[in-house]
């Protein structure tokens, strides 16, 4: 696992070193203990201590509660909202090239195939992807890590970087996590699709004609001028700043993208596929409730059946006349 770069003379660093001891001072002046803010909160004290540390990466519902139990008016809050959290944030050795290219990119151009491409994911569905790789706080920082890289991209500020995704209809059929993972990263594809600076198309399946790159692949945009194809094994990211190679695979990715469904067409592919993960999932939940149900029932007949059965007095021969 990535270490933190927690340098002074990181500029990210010292903005969440300062998130901390604003937090410090503020429950300090509210007479409070480390270990009574994170009851009021709630989250485990040692998260409270690591964030006045500047050594943990707040998440955004930690900066509003936090506001809330001390009473600042949001000053928390917006002051989250200014710093730019993403080079505090550990990335895997092999991917800190890519991570670094996406805090600076102006544009970006990315074909997705079997699963949705990092930038576009939601929390549950990168927590059904990587927990393949790592569990426990190893998996949480994996997730904070893709997590960060959106920022920049899933703005509603129309400054943000471009970023145009073509997605393999495959993608949205693979289920990962579930179905109800699954509705609700559709239901994130549109909203994000909205963006002023996204654009999200599918390629559809039933499109024989299509000719998509041979794997998952970006083409990225760097404010210099450098353009480079990026693209990713198991275990290691390929790049190449070859103008003929960057030629060549735009060219492919720019006749996909002009082939593939419009934006507003493979947003109501997405609807339809999302409504079938809803009514999949409704229909899952009906059959549980039927399950439970039939299994109370069975408990039930169980109980009676063990109950100590009593003969019944049956009368003798030639009393029934009495």
């Amino acid at each position: 696992m990535a270490h933190r770069r927690n340098g002074t003379k990181n500029p990210a660093a010292t903005s969440a070193a300062v998130f901390g001891e604003l937090l410090r001072d503020l429950r300090e002046s509210a007479r409070l203990t480390q270990e009574e803010l994170a009851t009021k909160i709630p989250c485990d004290r040692s998260l409270v201590a690591r964030v006045e540390a500047g050594t943990r990466v707040p998440q955004h519902t930690f900066a509003v509660a936090a506001d809330h139990v001390l009473g600042t008016g949001g000053m928390l809050e917006r002051l989250w909202k200014r710093i730019d959290w993403y080079p505090e944030v550990a990335h895997p050795d092999w991917f800190k090239r890519r991570a670094q290219m996406d805090a600076e990119a102006v544009a970006l151009r990315i074909y997705g195939t079997l699963v949705v491409p990092g930038l576009l994911q939601t929390k549950g569905y990168a927590r059904a992807v990587l927990r393949r790789l790592a569990q426990g706080a190893e998996l949480e920082e994996l997730i904070r890590a893709r997590m960060s890289r959106q920022q920049r991209f899933l703005t509603a500020d129309k400054k943000g970087p471009l970023l145009v995704a073509v997605l393999d209809e495959s993608a949205l059929h693979n289920v990962v996590g579930g179905a109800a993972v699954m509705r609700e990263q559709c239901a994130h594809l549109l909203t994000v699709g909205k963006l002023s600076s996204v654009r999200v198309q599918v390629a559809p399946a039933s499109d024989s004609t299509l000719n998509p790159p041979d794997s998952p692949m970006s083409l990225i945009h760097l404010p210099d001028g450098q353009q480079w194809v990026y693209s990713e094994s198991l275990d290691r990211g390929h790049f190449s700043n070859n103008p003929a190679a960057f030629a060549a695979q735009s060219q492919i990715y720019d006749v996909l993208r002009a082939d593939a469904l419009s934006a507003r067409e493979s947003a109501a592919l997405i609807s339809d596929i999302m409504e079938g993960y809803g009514r999949h999932e409704a229909a899952r939940s009906c059959q549980r409730t039927v399950d439970q149900e039939q299994l109370q029932r069975s408990k039930r007949r169980r109980l009676r059946g063990n109950r100590p059965r009593h003969p019944r007095q049956r009368p003798r021969p030639g009393q029934q006349d009495r």
